[in-house]
C-alpha cells in the first residue's frame, strides 16, 4: 500500500490556514491530525473536534508520558500533536494534515524527514492584520502580539518546503494539493518501482 504524505501545514493566525485544511479535508479527502491544546475554547469550537482541550496539567502529563509528536508554547498557551493517530493514518495511506506553529513543524521534521512543510501567508502584512481586526475574537493588544509573531516566524521560512500565498482560498487549496501530488512522483518515495518494474520484464 502507498504511505500517506506527512503534510505540515504552519503560518501566522488570521493567514487562512485553517480554512485551508477545512477544504483540503471536505474536498479533497485529506485527513487532519487534531491537536492538543491549553488555550480556550473559541465560540463554536468543540473538544475532540476542533482540538483538544486541556488543562496545563493535563498537558504537561502527556508530555512525559511520551504520548505526542510535538508540542510547542505559543502566546502562552501549550499546543501539541497526540502521535498515535498520525502514524496510524499514514500507514494506511492517507495524506494526513498536521496544521501546527513553526516550532512543532520543525521538532516533527527532525523525526520525519518525509514531511512536506508549507508556510501560508496573507499577500502582505497589513491584510493580515486586516483579518484578524475582522475576526474580532481578540482585543488588540493580542493582535499586536500575533503581528510580531507573524514577523518573527518569516525568519524560518528557508527551513521549509514551500510558501503558499493565501490570496484566494480556491487557489491555495489548489496550490496545496498540487504540492502533495509532486511529492508522491518522487523518486524517493517510490523505491519499490524499480523491481516492480523489472519483475513485470522477466514475465
Amino acid at each position: 500500500m502507498e504511505k500517506g504524505v506527512l503534510l505540515i501545514i504552519s503560518g501566522p493566525s488570521g493567514s487562512g490556514k485553517g480554512t485551508i485544511v477545512e477544504r483540503l479535508v471536505d474536498d479533497l479527502g485529506y485527513r487532519v491530525s487534531i491537536s492538543a491544546t491549553t488555550r480556550n475554547p473559541r465560540p463554536n469550537e468543540e473538544n475532540g473536534v476542533h482540538y483538544f482541550f486541556k488543562t496545563k496539567e493535563e498537558f504537561e502529563k502527556m508530555i512525559e508520558a511520551g504520548e505526542l509528536l510535538e508540542h510547542a508554547c505559543f502566546c502562552d498557551n501549550y499546543y501539541g500533536t497526540p502521535k498515535e493517530y498520525v502514524e496510524r493514518q499514514l500507514g494506511e495511506g492517507n495524506n494526513i494534515i498536521l496544521e501546527i506553529e513553526v516550532q512543532g513543524a520543525l521538532q516533527v521534521k527532525k523525526k520525519y524527514n518525509d514531511a512536506v512543510l508549507i508556510f501560508t501567508m496573507p499577500p502582505t502584512i497589513a491584510e493580515l492584520r486586516r483579518r484578524l481586526v475582522n475576526r474580532g475574537t481578540e482585543d488588540m493588544e493580542t493582535i499586536d502580539k500575533r503581528i510580531k509573531r507573524a514577523e518573527e516566524e518569516l525568519e524560518y521560512l528557508p527551513q521549509y518546503d514551500y510558501i503558499v500565498i493565501n490570496d484566494t482560498v480556491e487557489q491555495a487549496v489548489r496550490d496545496v494539493d498540487c504540492i502533495v501530488r509532486a511529492e508522491k512522483m518522487r523518486c524517493g518515495r517510490n523505491p519499490e518501482l524499480k523491481n516492480k518494474f523489472k519483475g513485470d520484464a522477466l514475465k
